[in-house]
């Protein structure tokens, strides 16, 4: 059962009471990511995820962590393209106290000036951590590629000039603009009592006044053929294949869940059957979807040695050309629909899962889609729905590539690889 509520400084809040349980899972979940920056302010989204832990108004840095530590319970938070959010899980009876870190965290936190500098230094080793990861690098270049020219192709971490830019200034404009009521929802799953956390909840929480403007920003990127390469002195290469994917509330969404899930989102999957089991060509080779507010990519990604780059490229455009000629069985999708119901009902079944799943439900689309609706709709979809899907997705005009590694005749491969992919 879901219960929608306002808080009296208007913060939406959506809560899933679970008698099960024995936890409870809060999370607030502001719309902020990096589509609210621009070049100057790259990385102030997750800059400031990062200060709200690093001591408030009444708490340290440590007595933040030792507040959950000491009750056994868990706390952290991230940040995503669109949105931020910060969540603790703990045992039902301790829910006042993590409603009240939560909101002196948000509330109260210091923005230290000596903080702010240690904190860049954090987030530097972080950026070379995860320029240390190609699979991540490489998804980074794709999307600095098909989405040139908006927020979306901008790294969540920023880079090392932008956050070294960023300063306590800075960060409390960004802070303010967005840390506003209108720009939050609270999410509860688990066991408690509705009107007990409400309670709980405006009153911690009623600090918090619709004080800045909720930007509404729409991105639409001009997908054309692009090539991008990052040179990594690295054993393995990795490539990526991305097109235009659909938008978040679009309905050929569910038909592409499961044309990804037949084409390269599983151990069973077309592409893994052929190139890792038949042929072994590949570690790792899979298809991914993402969707946003008014876009979507959707993306095929392998690492493999740089000598079987151009034979798997010819087989993922043959894969390809396959479904697109001969689409797939009513076998093939029925089985597929059971697949993907089966994962997201287990996937579901606990209080942080349902709390990440209410939370930014509310917040990204507006509404609450229920296990039901998300059963049905994937239940409803036809042959004709993935055929449609399939011509559109496929679209040799907007293809994009991405690889990142160690190639002496780059110009070779390139020619290679627009030949396959783009004529």
């Amino acid at each position: 059962m879901y219960i929608l509520d306002r808080l009296d400084n208007g913060i939406q809040v959506v809560m899933e009471k679970i008698p099960s349980a024995n936890s409870v899972s809060i999370g607030v979940f502001v719309n902020v990511g990096v589509v609210k920056e621009d070049k100057k302010i790259n990385g102030a989204s997750h800059f400031i995820e990062h200060m709200l832990f690093k001591g408030t108004k009444n708490r340290t840095a440590v007595e933040i962590a030792q507040t959950i530590d000491n009750i056994g319970g868990q706390i952290n938070a991230y940040t995503s393209t669109e949105y931020t959010c910060y969540y603790v899980k703990v045992l039902d009876k301790h829910i006042s106290i993590a409603i009240e870190l939560l909101s002196d965290m948000i509330i109260n936190s210091l923005f230290n000036e000596e903080e702010i500098r240690k904190e860049k230094r954090v987030i530097n080793e972080e950026i070379k951590m995860y320029l240390d990861s190609p699979e991540d690098l490489v998804y980074d270049l794709l999307s600095e590629i098909m989405f040139e020219g908006t927020p979306l192709s901008l790294p969540i971490l920023g880079t090392y000039d932008t956050v070294n830019s960023l300063n306590r200034e800075s960060l409390l404009e960004f802070y303010n603009k967005n840390y506003i009521s209108e720009n939050m929802v609270i999410s509860i799953a688990g066991n408690f009592d509705y009107k007990s956390a409400l309670d709980i909840l405006n009153n911690y929480f009623n600090n918090i006044l619709n004080k800045g403007v909720n930007r509404l920003i729409s991105i639409n990127p001009v997908f054309k053929q692009k090539i991008g390469f990052y040179h990594k002195n690295i054993e393995q290469l990795n490539f990526c294949l991305g097109m235009e994917g659909v938008k978040r509330d679009s309905d050929d969404l569910y038909p592409l869940w499961i044309l990804n899930n037949i084409f390269g989102g599983s151990m069973s999957s077309k592409l893994f059957q052929k190139i890792r089991e038949e042929k072994g060509l590949a570690y790792s080779i899979y298809s991914n979807m993402a969707s946003f507010k008014d876009t979507g990519i959707f993306t095929i990604y392998a690492g493999l040695g740089v000598e079987q780059l151009v034979e798997v490229a010819k087989l993922i455009n043959e894969t390809i050309e396959d479904i697109r000629k001969n689409l797939i069985t009513k076998d093939e999708v029925e089985k597929s629909k059971e697949q993907l119901k089966g994962n997201y009902i287990l996937g579901m079944e606990g209080t942080f899962s349902r709390m990440l799943d209410i939370g930014k439900s509310k917040l990204l689309l507006g509404r609450i889609v229920t296990l039901e609706e998300v059963l049905e709709k994937i239940d409803v979809v036809t042959i004709e729905d993935i055929e449609r899907i399939v011509q559109r997705i496929f679209n040799k005009d907007k293809y994009n590539i991405a690889y990142v590694g160690s190639i002496g005749n780059q110009d070779k491969i390139e020619t290679q690889l627009k030949e396959i992919f783009f004529n």
